[in-house]
């Protein structure tokens, strides 16, 4: 399906010191898929602060895309966010910050909180707790109980062959004494320090849980995390590791799921997730120029183009963009909560919004010689003791 309608979002000057007004809401391309998914649970509703994070023009359930650019490609993911990650700049999405079940792209979290506590040289047992809970047909790296794995070896499975029983055994020894459900709690923490605030993990595989959701912009945050990883870079990129043999585990192959390593040039890796509920999702990255492109989709169908043929298309419409074409930007750990970017328009790309007092110099100058003025002319008083009370933020 072909579009080559131009959406114009209004133009807002980059500097004012006034915030950008949310952007009107524009329905998303979409294409129809040829069977309809099954009906799914209303997700939870998007607090309206939450959603203006990384820009006011991402505060929509509906299309955001820099004024004059090309209209974004249709595909049946209900969310997704194409976003620069040197430079952090968001060049577009659909619904960035709705909530959405992840399916296994949510590994990635679970990478990123625990990659930098756990020593890959170090090597685990895997328990039968670890392998209890698991449906015999779901993705699994193949581990036993009783078997001995390399840390680096987990990784590499769960990162390769979406091992769910890998995301297990690493959450429970990441968790220490709090075991599997401590693993689980330290990629919560990890979110809330990325500024992800539409995600929380129940299970540490993206299996479905409880409560579970993330958005096309929470993951773009995760993925800029984790691709900034040398040792999580060479692990997307890898397609055959061997495992070694150890006592009571022998040694075997594994071969890379099917990404867009080996179709897409320039691909530095992805990660495919599908559960009922959450129907196809895909967190990818690819270079081009020099320029590394992140796109993350969400709630995708198999046909017409299935999670990678909808991530290529996107790929492709970000990449022929201009390299200064914003939406908005991926936020940071280090910076102030109340510190918004505004709306890039035309290539521009986005300021931060400056406090200023309400006053000018000369009005504030005059007022404060008035109110000079009214001390010194004023009769004495008594001081009344007491102590004043600031109200809180």
């Amino acid at each position: 399906m072909t579009l080559s309608a131009i959406l114009v979002l209004p133009a807002v000057a980059v500097g004012s010191p006034t915030r950008a007004a949310a952007a009107p809401y524009v329905p998303c391309p979409r294409v129809k898929p040829p069977v309809p998914p099954p009906a799914a649970p209303s997700p939870p509703p998007v607090d309206a602060a939450r959603r203006a994070v990384g820009g006011e023009a991402l505060a929509t359930a509906g299309l955001a895309i820099p004024a004059g650019a090309p209209m974004a490609p249709a595909v049946t993911a209900t969310s997704w966010l194409v976003a620069d990650l040197n430079s952090g700049e968001v060049l577009g999405g659909c619904g960035s910050h709705e909530h959405r079940t992840p399916a296994s792209v949510q590994k990635l979290l679970l990478a990123a909180a625990l990659m930098p506590r756990l020593d890959p040289k170090q090597v685990v047992e895997v328990k039968r707790e670890d392998l209890a809970d698991l449906d015999p047909a779901s993705s699994v790296m193949g581990v036993g109980a009783g078997g001995q794995y390399s840390i680096e070896s987990l990784w590499l499975g769960l990162l390769l062959r979406s091992g769910n029983d890998a995301a297990n055994v690493l959450a429970r020894v990441g968790g220490g004494g709090a075991g599997r459900q401590g693993g689980v709690q330290a990629m919560n923490d990890e979110a809330r320090r990325l500024r992800a605030n539409q995600t929380h993990a129940a299970t540490p595989s993206g299996l479905d849980g409880p409560g579970q959701y993330t958005s096309a912009y929470d993951l773009a945050l995760i993925a800029r995390a984790t691709f900034a990883r040398e040792d999580f870079r060479r692990y997307m990129a890898t397609r055959v590791a061997q495992v070694p043999a150890r006592p009571g585990t022998p040694a075997f192959a594994m071969t890379h799921d099917a990404t867009l390593l080996d179709s897409y040039p320039g691909t530095l890796g992805g990660k495919t997730g599908f559960t009922d509920l959450a129907r196809q999702t895909y967190v990818g990255v690819a270079e081009r120029n020099g320029r590394r492109l992140a796109v993350t989709l969400l709630g995708a169908e198999t046909a017409p183009l299935g999670s990678l043929g909808e991530a290529a298309a996107l790929l492709n419409w970000g990449f022929a963009l201009s390299p200064n074409a914003s939406v908005g930007r991926l936020v940071t750990p280090g910076e102030k909560k109340d510190e918004q970017p505004m709306v890039a328009v035309k290539g521009e790309r986005p300021g931060r919004v400056e406090k200023s007092s309400p006053f000018s110099l000369p009005i504030s100058l005059g007022l404060g010689a008035l109110v000079l003025a009214v001390l010194i002319l004023a009769p004495p008083r008594r001081r009344i003791g007491g102590r004043r009370e600031d109200s809180q933020p």
